[in-house]
């Protein structure tokens, strides 16, 4: 497996595809970077030289594109910003609940877990 900046990248993948297995690179970033680096984005992640590799991990440092660690700090850091802050957003992060105005009577599952029974308990 080919590495780029501490990620193990796919190697039957076609290169577009398997940069997107770096956090903070999606399909609009792959394309840019292989286009900017002149790299055909149908060969495969195992065809890559190693220089082909590294001018592609120069492309992302020189041009300043979070990535990885720093980008999952940076959205950790917002979002501890926001509820020291004590906002609205952060209350809702805290509480597990939609952030975005979703509605939380019938739907919302995925955000607030799985349904809990409430219901009284009677003694024998």
């Amino acid at each position: 497996m080919a590495r780029l900046l501490g990620v193990d990248i796919p190697n039957r993948k076609k290169v577009e595809y398997s940069l997107q297995y770096i956090y903070g690179v999606g399909p609009t970033r792959s394309k840019e970077i292989l286009e900017a680096v002149e790299i055909d984005p149908d060969r495969r992640a195992q065809e890559l030289s190693e220089q082909e590799l590294s001018l592609i991990t120069n492309y992302i440092i020189d041009n300043k594109i979070m990535v990885e660690g720093d980008l999952r700090r940076s959205v950790t850091n917002n979002l501890k910003r926001l509820q020291s802050i004590r906002c609205y957003r952060g209350l809702r992060h805290q509480r597990g609940l939609p952030v975005r105005g979703q509605r939380t009577i019938t739907n919302a599952r995925t955000r607030k877990g799985g349904r809990k029974t409430v219901g009284v308990v009677r003694k024998s």
